[in-house]
């Protein structure tokens, strides 16, 4: 028997039931109704920062076991390519060489077109462990075996998370009135700066506050990009996606 024969690939269903299938019979609706392989759990003195994250894309929350797997959960929210994710989403286990391993990714994204990403979140400090250098690799193997891809993350550029921060203020679509919404967008169809945008969008009958709110959603959403690398400001150019 073959080490990809040998994984296999569990997840658990409300009230605790687990259900396990070889790996290459795992595929999308499987993972629908599940909930986290480990709970989260908050206690005195914890060494992380665990927590459950309002997810736009899931329309429900999300946990993450530490404030870097947070920032990474919500870059995948702010993703418009991403239409799902899932915490802690299976445990893996099988044969490497003599070893038996076990593992649980951070989180399983699915895209638009159907495809499927695992991640793992990891700070760069620990990635040079042989330890974790091996099992992440051993991941990887089965992950992409699988013809899934598989991600690997550590810490985001500074910047950018200070940007999607501000912007996930605004990520909230039921705050929003979609006729408002999508009259901005017509509005908003050339490359403008945010005060131009914010100007454009207020015209009757929406005063600034409201149209500044609605511009910073429609940034969240994709329905217009701005360099993210820099730190927005009323002169950043936004460009109709």
């Amino acid at each position: 028997m073959t080490e990809k024969q040998e994984v296999r690939l569990s997840v658990r269903r409300p009230g605790n039931a687990e259900e396990a299938v070889p790996i290459d019979d795992a595929h999308v609706p499987l993972f629908e109704k599940t909930i986290p392989w480990r709970p989260f759990r908050w206690y005195r003195n914890q060494r992380h920062y665990p927590g459950l994250y309002w997810s736009a894309t899931m329309g429900t929350h999300v946990g993450y076991e530490s404030l870097l797997e947070l920032a990474n959960l919500m870059f995948a929210d702010f993703d418009p390519d991403v239409v799902s994710i899932r915490s802690q989403p299976f445990l893996i286990e099988g044969w490497d060489g003599d070893r038996m391993r076990r593992h649980v990714p951070d989180y399983l994204l699915v895209r638009a077109d159907h495809s499927v990403c695992v991640v793992d979140v990891k700070p760069a400090s620990k990635l040079p462990s042989l330890r974790v250098r091996d099992s992440l690799e051993w991941s990887r193997s089965v992950v992409e075996g699988r013809g899934w891809d598989y991600l690997i993350q550590t810490e985001p550029d500074t910047t950018e998370l200070s940007n999607l921060k501000f912007l996930a203020g605004y990520r909230r679509r039921f705050q929003f009135d979609q006729v408002l919404i999508d009259r901005a967008r017509a509005r908003l169809r050339a490359p403008v700066t945010f005060s131009e945008a914010v100007t454009v969008v207020a015209e009757p009958p929406l005063g600034t506050l409201t149209a500044r709110a609605v511009v910073l959603h429609l940034l969240w959403t994709g329905d217009l990009v701005t360099d993210m690398s820099t730190l927005l400001h009323v002169e950043s150019v936004l460009v109709p996606r």
